[in-house]
C-alpha cells in the first residue's frame, strides 16, 4: 500500500454548522500551510449537516504526528464548541506513537491492515 489512510468521524453539535464549517476552514488553512507530508485531507458533511467525515492521506504515520502539531490548537476549539463524539479509522501500519495519539484525541482508532490492491497480489 505505501502510505497511511485515515478516517475521522465526528458529529456537530445542533445549531452549530455555521460555527463548525469556520473552524474546519481554519483546520484546513493551517494545514495548506504548514503541513509537509499531507497528501489528502478532505471534509465531507452529511446532507442533514449533522456529523461530519474527514479523509486523510499520508505517507506514513510520522506525517500524522507532525499534521496534529499543526492544528491541535484549533482542533481543540473544534470539539470544545462544534462538534462531539470524534471516532478515527486507520488503514495501514499505525504505531504505537499513533495509537496513543488517537486514544488521547478519539477514544482510540480501529486499524485495517492492507490486504491487496489493483496493483498488488494477495497478502497471504
Amino acid at each position: 500500500m505505501g502510505h497511511l489512510e485515515l478516517h475521522a468521524h465526528l458529529k456537530i453539535r445542533p445549531g452549530q454548522l455555521e460555527g463548525f464549517k469556520a473552524q474546519a476552514a481554519e483546520i484546513m488553512r493551517l494545514t495548506r500551510e504548514n503541513d509537509t507530508q499531507t497528501l489528502r485531507y478532505d471534509w465531507f458533511i452529511s446532507e442533514d449537516g449533522t456529523e461530519c467525515e474527514v479523509h486523510e492521506t499520508y505517507p506514513s504515520g510520522q506525517g500524522v504526528i507532525e499534521h496534529n502539531s499543526h492544528i491541535m490548537d484549533a482542533r481543540a476549539i473544534l470539539f470544545e464548541k462544534y462538534a462531539y463524539d470524534h471516532r478515527m479509522t486507520a488503514f495501514g501500519e499505525v504505531s504505537q506513537e499513533l495509537r496513543e495519539l488517537a486514544d488521547k484525541h478519539a477514544g482510540g482508532i480501529a486499524v485495517y491492515s492492507f490486504l491487496q490492491g489493483l496493483g498488488t497480489t494477495a497478502a497471504v
